[in-house]
């Protein structure tokens, strides 16, 4: 089987379609179809489904993905390297991330990223943490942004220490006259609260505490969570890069004590990063890590 054979595997497993992988690579339906054809017949199995609404992974597809996905990065690794011996930077590299750090700063990543390097290029892939760790596991993405709650036994470089705070109704009646808010207040309050693959450090700060919560309405994301706090339905712990964009009207308190999320850089390997990647998890590390994060990882200096 030849790389094409794979990136063509990899692109219709990702848009689930012959038609639409066909538009990204540039290839006819039909070309697609005799890649995957020729592909099933040297397996000896099949590694997708047909089907009227258009097609997905076999178990066996699944199974062989990441190490499609394995060859297919050791080719683009490999010809960073070349770039690299040529005294270019150059190359692609795929980023996971969560939906706080995609809003509030993979624009200006981006942006910046491609003044100093305009040939690399950047594929940006939002989902949660669950999704992030995932991708990072199989393949899909060359390293991606988690907390330390939820990196699990993946390697994970912290820079970013982001508070956490307590958000309230607008209307909300404060127990003590305080500018923070105390584990002694909270107790009792009613609770809005997402599932633990979306705000693993939400989840631990509670078990932590013992702050056993009552909660009727659980959410699948951010923006939901503060809608419903707004509307004077509970009150929610939320990281302040969470709170920069909502535009709902309540009022936010520090935690007392003061408690935060740390967010990473995770990877597989961080030793064995292709050239571009290593450019990029340099950059974002020197532009965005915290004072008091970097001075633990004095090594933070762009290369």
């Amino acid at each position: 089987m030849t790389l094409l054979t794979y990136q063509v595997f990899k692109t219709v497993a990702e848009m689930g379609s012959f038609h639409k992988a066909a538009d990204v690579l540039g290839l006819t339906p039909s070309a697609i179809s005799h890649a995957i054809s020729a592909m099933e017949k040297e397996l000896g199995f099949a590694v997708l489904t047909r089907n009227k609404s258009g097609v997905a992974l076999t178990n066996y597809g699944e199974h062989i993905l990441p190490y499609v996905n394995a060859v297919l990065n050791s080719d683009e690794s490999l010809k960073q390297v070349i770039a690299e011996y040529k005294g270019l930077k150059a190359g692609t590299v795929r980023v996971g991330c969560f939906s706080s750090v995609c809003n509030s700063w993979m624009p200006s990543i981006i942006k910046s990223f491609e003044k100093k390097y305009p040939a690399i290029r950047i594929e940006v892939f939002q989902g949660t943490y669950s999704d992030v760790s995932e991708w990072i596991k199989t393949g899909v993405v060359d390293f991606g942004f988690l907390s330390t709650s939820s990196a699990g036994d993946l390697n994970i470089r912290p820079f970013y220490r982001d508070p956490l705070l307590c958000i309230v109704p607008a209307d909300y009646q404060k127990k003590k006259d305080t500018d923070t808010m105390s584990l002694g207040e909270m107790k009792g309050e009613r609770f809005v609260v997402q599932r633990e693959s979306t705000d693993a450090d939400i989840q631990h700060y509670l078990r932590t505490n013992h702050l056993n919560v009552e909660a009727d309405y659980h959410v699948v994301d951010d923006l939901s969570t503060v809608v419903m706090v707004a509307n004077g339905f509970g009150i929610c712990i939320m990281p302040e890069l969470t709170m920069n964009d909502i535009p709902y009207e309540t009022r936010r308190y520090p935690m007392d004590p003061p408690a935060w999320r740390e967010i990473g850089l995770a990877c597989l390997n961080p030793d064995l990063m292709a050239p571009a990647v290593r450019t990029l998890y340099q950059h974002i590390i020197t532009v965005y890590g915290n004072e008091s994060m970097t001075k633990s990882y004095p090594e933070n200096s762009e290369n």
